[in-house]
């Protein structure tokens, strides 16, 4: 006798939790519920794909001072559309193959006597993103690790798009470091 006493009180205890739980939820209405977690959703997909978004381009400036604090033309060149225009030294650069003999011969960060490092303090970034395309400012500061001096300052303006997926180069332009410290 005890025993279905216990079986009945656990049963009835489980329904009144089913209950408790069902009764709320059907009140809602089955399309409410889901039109809400859908708008929810897609409010954070929004979010969490411009973040995603902001990475990358992120990442364009990191891989750029990997590639001239390593002298990696071929990691530097795959950051750039093939179409691309680089405005740089009164110089218009146009396609990757002037782009990369640019940084072969006459930018300094290459040449293979300065081993400098290079990188931009992240205050001086600047990313303004319009669905696929960007602009991106930064600075290049380049130190010379043997002294630890700063050897060279420059600043650059990107114009970015998402092509094919990836975020590359297609319009930059070189300047004087404008940021201050």
């Amino acid at each position: 006798m005890k025993m279905r006493t216990l079986v009945r009180a656990r049963t009835l205890l489980a329904a009144g939790l089913v209950g408790a739980l069902v009764v709320p939820l059907t009140a809602l209405g089955g399309n409410s519920l889901s039109s809400r977690t859908t708008t929810i959703s897609s409010s954070k997909l929004a979010t969490l794909e411009r973040q995603a978004n902001l990475w990358e381009i992120d990442q364009i400036e990191v891989k750029f001072h990997k590639a001239t604090s390593t002298h990696n033309l071929n990691l530097m060149m795959s950051l750039w559309a093939p179409g691309a225009v680089f405005n740089i030294d009164q110089q218009t650069l146009v396609g990757k193959t002037q782009i990369r003999h640019w940084f072969a011969t006459e930018n300094k960060a290459f040449q293979p006597q300065n081993h400098w490092e290079s990188d931009t303090p992240t205050y001086k970034e600047k990313i303004h993103l319009y669905g696929d395309k960007a602009t991106f400012y930064y600075e290049c500061h380049f130190i010379d690790p043997a002294t630890a001096k700063v050897v060279a300052l420059a600043g650059v303006t990107h114009t970015v798009q998402k092509i094919h997926g990836k975020w590359l180069i297609t319009n930059s332009a070189g300047s004087t470091a404008t940021l201050s410290p």
